[in-house]
């Protein structure tokens, strides 16, 4: 009798996590997208992870690579998924049948189960020291694309590559943004690669760097989209209540001074650290809830920018887990919106309380192999209680 009432109450409860999962209106579930980077030993499994995601209503993942086991382990999970190319491998992908024989191998095997919309080409290219690798950025690009049309592949999966706001040469006022004029001479014909296939160009924007290099001079407020009388533009009279928005408009800016609104802009990485170096000023685990927590809150309410208002922010936060093997200062490996054990770094929602078995779910398998999901006493549904605003 004991077992079955363990078993009836089982049942009543993934019905209730099934219910909740598709009447809630979880804030990462509207269109905003998390990075999940691997520089770490001490990660779960990617089957569990994938558990983690649908419990989270998270539908967008970006990876840095082209992982066999994690587009393995979404499989059927309705994820879309954008997949890196890394900057080493430029110099081979200009080479159609080395870009052909790539997508075949890493792309092509997937895409029958694993939504896999985009393949990132390089990462912050633009703002490195090796001009050679700068050189190759847009002939990878270019080939990869072609190899996506030979193999009829491009409807479904589009190319593009991520820049850091290093490729601006002012920024403010937004109306008057540019880029490098050293940057322009490859900039511009990206550009008319993206308006050609219909691509976005990709920003990776923190405001806390900003804040970190010029904490007298940049208000916390107007970086954590806090409440503050905003920055106004002088030329457009817009104003702007915080510093990402003021970003995006100012590369829209710079790429109309290149002749083209017809490109959107999408933020690939955006976040805050909770922790940091002595010098690394405001890496705190409240400015990071504040920061993720109220861009989330600006995302569900469908938001432009002040001179874009009809287009609504896109968004990758930056990132799902802390990575404990990342190169740099502290606040590098310290990103994350959970530990690897899957409690959350700090609270943006609702508390989550630690059961036995832990936050992530856990996973047995039967004696024919076939994974069977066992939810560890609400924790999957405190989860993404806790990610609700």
């Amino acid at each position: 009798m004991a077992s079955l009432r363990s078993l009836n109450r089982f049942r009543a409860l993934v019905l209730l996590f099934s219910l909740l999962s598709d009447l809630s209106v979880g804030v990462l579930s509207l269109g905003v997208g998390i990075n999940y980077g691997q520089i770490a030993n001490n990660l779960p499994s990617p089957s569990r992870v994938a558990l983690l995601l649908r419990s989270l209503n998270i539908s967008r993942v970006k990876l840095y690579d082209a992982d066999p086991n994690v587009l393995s382990a979404f499989s059927n999970s309705n994820v879309d998924f954008v997949i890196g190319l890394g900057n080493e491998n430029l110099q081979a992908m200009t080479d159609p049948g080395q870009a052909q024989t790539w997508i075949q191998q890493h792309v092509q095997p997937y895409l029958s189960q694993t939504k896999i919309t985009c393949i990132t080409v390089g990462n912050e290219v633009l703002t490195g020291n090796d001009t050679q690798m700068k050189s190759h950025l847009l002939p990878a690009m270019q080939t990869v694309n072609n190899a996506l049309n030979n193999l009829g592949l491009s409807r479904e999966v589009y190319v593009t590559t991520a820049h850091s706001t290093g490729i601006l040469g002012n920024s403010f006022p937004p109306s008057s943004g540019s880029f490098r004029q050293d940057l322009a001479e490859y900039i511009q014909p990206i550009l008319s690669f993206h308006s050609q296939t219909n691509s976005p160009f990709l920003i990776n924007a923190y405001p806390f760097f900003a804040y970190k290099g010029s904490p007298d001079q940049v208000s916390l407020e107007y970086v954590l989209f806090q409440p503050n009388p905003g920055i106004r533009d002088p030329v457009t009279n817009l104003n702007y209540d915080n510093m990402l928005y003021a970003q995006i408009d100012a590369v829209y800016s710079a790429m109309k001074a290149l002749g083209h609104t017809d490109v959107q802009v999408k933020i690939s990485e955006t976040g805050w650290p909770s922790k940091g170096d002595p010098d690394e000023v405001g890496a705190t685990p409240e400015n990071a809830a504040l920061y993720n927590g109220n861009l989330l809150q600006r995302i569900e309410q469908n938001q432009g920018t002040p001179a874009n208002p009809s287009i609504p922010i896109d968004v990758y936060v930056f990132a799902l887990f802390n990575e404990d093997l990342k190169p740099g200062p502290a606040s590098e490996r310290n990103y994350g919106l959970l530990y690897p054990d899957g409690s959350p770094v700090y609270r943006i929602g609702l508390q989550l309380q630690e059961q036995q078995q832990g936050y992530l779910p856990h996973i047995d398998y039967s004696s024919s192999g076939q994974q069977k999901t066992v939810y560890s006493s609400f924790s999957l549904l405190l989860i993404a209680l806790a990610f609700l605003i």
